[in-house]
């Protein structure tokens, strides 16, 4: 029985060194920090030609396709991580806060007061913050001193 249980732990243990994904790392010099983003992650970049792209990208040798256009690394000025569920919580919460300040104030300003008008600025403003769908999500710029690099795992 013990001999079974070490070749189930053995092999567990092997599958899981040859398992090793493709991976962008993030770091920092001056901090030693480093971050991960596997492959199959949303993200969004922006290029140094100032072209922002987002969704779910591969590494193909030592390039990065995304939405089927291919990129180098040195051509990529910033990386977001940009999770999905985070995408439309805040835009949904936001369109639909909006609405509700907006149709808010059309129904106060007929029946009570005409000045409650007003409040559907700062409800079609809402409403264009969502649709616009923020990120909150930390920017690694190179410009802040942080390098991109490819992990590739074992084919």
């Amino acid at each position: 029985m013990h001999k079974y249980t070490l070749i189930i732990f053995g092999l567990l243990f092997v599958n899981l060194v040859a398992a090793q994904e493709n991976a962008i790392k993030i770091s920092r010099q001056s901090s030693d920090k480093e971050i991960i983003i596997k492959e199959n992650k949303r993200i969004k970049i922006r290029t140094t030609d100032g072209q922002k792209i987002s969704g779910r990208y591969r590494i193909e040798g030592q390039t990065i396709v995304l939405k089927d256009q291919i990129f180098e690394l040195k051509d990529i000025e910033a990386i977001k991580r940009n999770p999905v569920l985070v995408s439309i919580f805040s835009t949904g919460f936001l369109i639909y806060g909006g609405a509700l300040v907006a149709g808010l104030g059309a129904i106060i300003g007929t029946f009570v007061n005409p000045a409650a008008y007003l409040l559907i600025i700062p409800g079609a403003a809402i409403i264009y913050a969502g649709i616009k769908s923020p990120n909150f999500n930390k920017n690694y710029e190179q410009e802040d001193d942080w390098t991109y690099t490819l992990i590739n795992g074992s084919p």
